[in-house]
């Protein structure tokens, strides 16, 4: 049985790479049927968040190799750009490293707990798609019970450490009082919720929240007494923001430099900070360039986070532990596979037998015997002929010293030695 997955992440690749080879919810479900279809993979879940893009396939033709090409091909890059940022685990290797992901020991925050929603969703999104099968639905299923495990068991989720958390602490050191501050979020997802529950607990003086639907982001502006505002608005209302923070599906940018220096200009150049958190990025690269603005994406966040990881270290070595013994589990249950169809098969032998010496002994009764005879017929024949190959195997392995086959026909019948 074959299981492999193949990916880069923020560890591996920079932003510009992994902006490159998202999935977007708009192509996803096409990709996951082409790598089944078209690339032969019998079971396909993809993996695509701001941090990484993993595909997790199993039971498949298709190779390592192959599946490098196709990722590339589908993003239209050559193979041998994404070489030097990819991994690739295998059977026990892949177990682990999707566990790992699943209880956010494997993401650039530590314990956070977004990722899961996140494996979840991708699950479902390849369910309804019709790539799931038995195999990479029971490890998905088995690493939300991981990750439940290591959230329950451990302290890995006790301090408040995400690219939120980062993004509202480099604003409060760029504004030391938020509360003279007004925020533009863009997008209106988990990632920027949870920034806006921050912004409101440091008592962020005011918050508008962009978004492509509108009913979405009223909803979201009320809890926190903001207001809401579509995307195509945001240029008329960004010279009120002294911070953006901007996490959106975009597959392009949608704040550019030109409609960042027009509010620059109107803001009379005090200065305006931002975090883009998407991957692909929602704001562009050269805003960086422009005087008064500080723009930061999510690897620039990364030694932020780092400083508030120390409490989160020793939960993550006994969320290890957790880790290697799910692995050892899983694995248990995959290789019980093996045995899966030798037991249909035997049973099938002996119903086989069964089905026979039944229909000799019917006709028998029919013919006159007693049930006394019928029934020892039964019994001696179906006795005879069920022991008959295991018996001739053991002799003969007794005569050619294969001893270690005895010995497992021992434990296998429970046989005294």
């Amino acid at each position: 049985m074959t299981l492999l997955v193949l990916g880069l992440n923020h560890k591996t690749a920079p932003v510009d790479i992994r902006e490159r080879i998202t999935f977007g919810p708009d192509i996803i479900v096409g990709a996951l049927r082409a790598l089944t279809e078209a690339e032969g993979a019998g079971e396909a879940i993809i993996l695509s968040t701001c941090n990484r893009t993993e595909i997790y396939c199993c039971g498949c033709n298709i190779k390592p190799d192959q599946l490098q090409s196709w990722l590339a091909r589908f993003h239209g890059l050559d193979s041998s750009d994404l070489t030097s940022y990819l991994y690739l685990h295998q059977e026990h290797k892949a177990v682990d490293h999707l566990l790992r992901v699943a209880s956010g020991l494997n993401s650039l925050v530590l314990g956070e707990p977004q990722i899961l929603g996140q494996v979840k969703s991708a699950w479902q999104t390849a369910s309804d798609a019709g790539t799931v099968g038995k195999i990479l639905g029971r490890l998905f299923q088995h690493s939300f019970s991981a990750a439940k495990q290591v959230r329950t068991d451990t302290a890995i989720g006790d301090s408040p450490v995400s690219v939120a958390f980062a993004a509202v602490s480099l604003s409060k050191q760029i504004f030391s009082d938020l509360s003279q501050q007004t925020a533009m979020l863009i997008g209106a997802g988990e990632t920027i919720e949870l920034t806006a529950r921050h912004l409101q607990q440091q008592g962020i003086g005011q918050i508008i929240v962009a978004n492509r639907t509108v009913a979405r982001a009223h909803e979201l502006a009320e809890q926190f007494g903001g207001y809401a505002i579509s995307l195509t608005e945001i240029s008329t209302h960004l010279p009120e923001a002294d911070i953006i923070i901007s996490s959106t599906a975009s597959p392009v940018p949608i704040l550019g430099k030109g409609a960042v220096e027009s509010a620059l200009k109107q803001r009379r150049h005090r200065p305006m900070f931002m975090v883009d958190i998407a991957v692909p990025r929602d704001i562009e690269a050269e805003v960086r360039s422009l005087r008064d603005v500080y723009l930061y994406t999510v690897d620039d966040l990364e030694e932020v986070i780092q400083e508030n990881l120390k409490s989160r270290q020793q939960a993550a070595e006994q969320a290890a532990e957790i880790i290697e013994l799910k692995t050892a589990e899983f694995m248990g249950w995959l290789r019980s596979l093996d045995a899966v169809e030798m037991i249909q098969s035997y049973r099938g032998q002996a119903n086989t037998i069964k089905q026979q010496t039944l229909e000799k002994a019917l006709r028998m009764l029919e013919n006159g015997c007693t049930p006394e005879q019928t029934l020892e017929f039964l019994a001696n024949t179906l006795t005879n002929k069920l022991l008959h190959t295991p018996s001739s195997q053991l002799r003969e392995a007794g005569s050619c010293g294969h001893r270690e086959l005895l010995e497992a026909a021992t434990t296998l019948f429970q046989l005294d030695k």
